[in-house]
């Protein structure tokens, strides 16, 4: 009996144990016979790039500047007096010779009378003086008068020539005090600020001082005392204008056309300009730049150089002239200046950005047709502002990485982001972009 209801156990577990062996073996021939993975395809880093195009580039000084007035001349009363009248508008253009300003003439008009009533009182005691010379002569040859009479009378006539002579001296003194009491301009320019008002007694030694209900002048004054008619000064004139404020002038003209701009190099760059200039034979280019905006105000050519090096700072102040025609620039104004001192015709020009250096220099990111970058060792001429001219390693139509570099190796695939750069053949991207401008 029991070996009866232990066979069909034994079946039903040899029975049980197949179907496990054939499960496992259906599991490994679904393990083994398993498609591999597909790899994803590597990841485009997003890049943009620029064409490397060939152009006409300049090197350049750059260095701080300053525009001054090419002639500033402060103008000042040259006989003591009352202003009467201030005949010209503050900002106004002003002509070589235009009236400025009138001193009280009539002080100076009653010495010019006076000195013409004593130069013609003179005049006839000097031909009085030359009759009774001539009876002298007379008589002394007939033995009338002795040789001491004829010696006095000669004398009292030399004095009395001496004594027109001084006269007419004064004469023509006191017409020039006259004149000066008409100040104009010395040149052609724009009139400032004004420093003096009418009714204010002004001096030919610069002073002003605030009068009323007074019109008296020194009639005395000297046209060469003082400070003249006018000086040429660099500042932009006094900044008083009232009681007592010696030096104090009428009002300041500055010549803004032309204008110049003044700046200095080091002395190691001098060198290189007396070279480019042929010893300042030839004129070279100088730009003007805005400080806020780096917009280009006006174009000239460098004059002057100065004749040292300064040593406190080592280096040369220069000079340089532009016409100024639309008034951009303006005295006191502070410029950049690019001073052009070689042309490089037909340079290789990239963006500073897309210049990486390494260990073992300077290189670029290099775009292929497979999408791929490659490293390139170049070699830089010169840095000028956010460019580079690049001497070696870049040929033209070359496709750089200009940003994003910082992420890629040697063979990483791009994909390029500024749809305005043109790619070599077969990259994603189309169109041309422009190489950089010189920025000198």
């Amino acid at each position: 009996m029991s070996a009866a209801k232990s066979a069909p156990r034994r079946r039903r577990y040899l029975v049980l144990g197949g179907l496990g062996a054939l499960a496992v073996i259906l599991a490994a021939w679904a393990i083994l016979h398993r498609p591999p993975a597909k790899t994803p395809p590597p990841h485009a880093i997003p890049v943009t790039a620029i064409k490397a195009q060939a152009q006409d580039f300049q090197l350049a000084i750059t260095a701080l500047g300053a525009a001054q007035a090419w002639t500033s001349d402060m103008i000042f009363a040259q006989v003591s007096g009352k202003l009467i009248r201030v005949n010209f508008k503050e900002g106004s253009e002003v002509r070589a010779g235009q009236l400025l300003a009138e001193v009280d003439p009539r002080p100076f008009q009653a010495a010019l009378t006076q000195a013409e009533g004593t130069l013609k009182r003179d005049e006839a005691s000097l031909a009085g003086a030359r009759r009774d010379l001539e009876r002298y002569q007379h008589l002394q040859g007939e033995g009338g008068a002795s040789r001491q009479q004829l010696e006095d009378e000669e004398a009292t006539v030399g004095q009395d020539e001496g004594t027109v002579e001084i006269d007419r001296g004064a004469v023509a003194a006191a017409k020039l005090n006259l004149e000066f009491c008409r100040i104009v301009s010395p040149i052609n320019g724009r009139a400032g600020v004004r420093l003096v008002d009418p009714g204010n007694l002004v001096s030919a030694s610069g002073s002003v001082s605030s009068v009323v209900n007074s019109s008296s002048a020194t009639s005395t004054a000297s046209p060469a005392g003082g400070s003249g008619g006018s000086s040429t000064s660099a500042s932009n004139g006094p900044t008083s204008n009232s009681g007592s404020s010696g030096g104090a002038g009428i009002v300041v003209i500055n010549q803004l056309q032309p204008i110049a701009v003044t700046f200095s190099v080091p002395q190691g760059e001098f060198q290189r300009l007396v070279g480019a200039s042929g010893g300042f034979s030839r004129p070279l280019p100088v730009r003007a730049l805005s400080q806020e905006t780096g917009e280009l105000l006006d174009t000239g050519v460098l004059t002057v150089a100065d004749n040292r090096v300064d040593q406190s700072t080592g280096t040369v102040e220069l000079k340089a002239r532009f016409a100024n025609s639309g008034k951009r620039l303006w005295p006191g104004q502070f410029l950049n200046v690019s001073l052009g001192v070689q042309n490089l015709p037909q340079a290789v020009v990239l963006p500073l950005a897309a210049v990486n250096r390494g260990p073992k220099g300077q290189y670029v990111f290099v775009i292929g047709a497979d999408h791929k970058v490659a490293m390139r060792p170049i070699a830089v001429l010169s840095v000028q502002g956010q460019e580079a001219v690049i001497k070696s390693g870049v040929n033209v139509g070359d496709l750089i990485v200009t940003d994003g570099q910082m992420v890629l190796n040697n063979g990483s695939l791009v994909r390029l982001v500024n749809p305005g750069a043109a790619p070599a053949s077969g990259a994603p991207a189309s169109g041309k972009a422009a190489a950089g401008k010189p920025s000198s």
